[in-house]
């Protein structure tokens, strides 16, 4: 499951991974945060890195400038 959709907003896995993320956190503790299964939140956070969205540090991952940009330019679009 993509984590940008065809239009270019965030997906709603996306966001509750992102904000999982609002403090660096492991994937471990993101997937029980969110309840999305690890393999699903091991591959959207490839995707959010890649997207340059969030930033990987020490095993842990947390939300980057450009992923808080994201998160709140999404927030108004239904």
């Amino acid at each position: 499951m993509p984590c940008i959709d065809s239009s270019g907003d965030l997906t709603e896995m996306a966001r509750k991974i992102l904000a999982a993320m609002a403090g660096p956190a492991p994937l471990d503790e993101i997937s029980e945060k969110t309840g999305i299964p690890l393999y699903r939140v091991r591959s959207a956070a490839r995707e959010l890195v890649d997207a340059g969205l969030a930033e990987e540090r020490d095993d842990s991952y947390a939300v980057s400038a450009s992923g808080h940009a994201a998160i709140l330019g999404s927030t108004g679009k239904a």
